[in-house]
């Protein structure tokens, strides 16, 4: 199967992966705060989840980008026991993930006719 990165799927997919880190950067203080985890293990889960978005969407020009953009994802959800909120945001984050790159992929090869 040929994976072609398109410059739409980079923008869309980067946008979503900037969006995410911002999210995931919050999710630090309110596990503290709300969910009372432990500084060291929100500190490591949130900023650690946040700068993998900001390296993933930097790589987004090659196949091994969407890969872990994809991990990136997996890991939103995962933040979830942790914050409980996170469940329901990752899952958002997925499916915009997902939906960033079947419409770049579509309208592009639409455009390309």
């Amino acid at each position: 199967m040929n994976f072609q990165v398109t410059p739409g799927m980079r923008r869309l997919g980067a946008s979503v992966l900037g969006m995410e880190a911002i999210v995931a950067g919050l999710t630090t203080p309110v596990a503290i705060t709300v969910g009372g985890v432990a500084p060291g293990l929100a500190v490591t889960a949130g900023i650690g989840l946040a700068v993998l978005c900001v390296v993933a969407a930097g790589l987004l020009k090659r196949p091994f980008g969407y890969v872990l953009g994809s991990v990136v994802q997996v890991l939103a959800i995962c933040t979830g026991f942790l914050v409980p909120t996170m469940f329901f945001l990752g899952a958002i984050f997925t499916a915009l993930w997902i939906t960033a790159i079947i419409v770049a992929r579509r309208v592009e090869g639409a455009t390309s006719r």
